[in-house]
């Protein structure tokens, strides 16, 4: 369903229960690109009427998302802080095709990866995490993960044609692959 080329290592399993307060700092940041992008794409995208409605749902939810990660952080007593980028999306976003409508198809695309791999990692922190309001905090956002998963590609195809779309997200996904294997390894949620 999710269109990964690879799995998650158990060595990123031991790096993030070893550091929740880490994954914790790094998803507050996740959810706060993620509604950034949305809302770029509108911006970017202001004749495509058939994106208003799916971005703005998701921009909303991506800021309660982060604004929930805010206060988790803030009863840990911890703040948010820059953080050196892994990498990850850098390579996703360089692979961007430039001439239209291909460039939206892709941006579209990249944030379904994006999606995706975060999905993946929540279930298995939903599951294998020790601390279980974190577990249950790690299970509901995997259900965002896949729902916005799922719209980015609905958008996608919509924007080129399912056939298409489909061949780029495969094309697609063996970049997310290879990034996501260069990432440092860090406790985060795209490294």
């Amino acid at each position: 369903m999710l269109s990964l080329k690879s799995r998650t290592e158990s060595d990123w399993l031991a790096r993030a229960v070893a550091d929740p307060d880490a994954i914790l700092l790094d998803h507050a940041h996740c959810e706060r690109k993620a509604a950034n992008n949305a809302l770029r794409l509108l911006g970017e995208y202001p004749e495509r009427a058939e994106l208003v409605g799916p971005l703005c749902e998701i921009a909303r939810e991506e800021l309660e998302h982060f604004e929930r990660v805010m206060a988790i952080l803030q009863e840990r007593g911890l703040t948010l802080v820059q953080q050196e980028p892994s990498g990850y999306q850098r390579r996703l976003f360089k692979k961007v095709r430039q001439a239209e409508p291909d460039a939206l198809c892709d941006k579209l695309l990249v944030a379904a990866l994006i999606e995706a791999r975060s999905c993946e990692r929540f279930r298995i922190l939903g599951t294998a995490h020790p601390d279980p309001t974190l577990r249950a905090l790690f299970l509901e956002l995997l259900a965002s993960e896949a729902r916005h998963y799922a719209e980015f590609v609905r958008l996608a195809e919509g924007v080129v044609g399912r056939e298409a779309a489909r061949a780029r997200l495969a094309h697609l996904a063996e970049v997310e692959r290879r990034a996501i294997e260069a990432a440092k390894p860090l406790a985060r949620m795209h490294a």
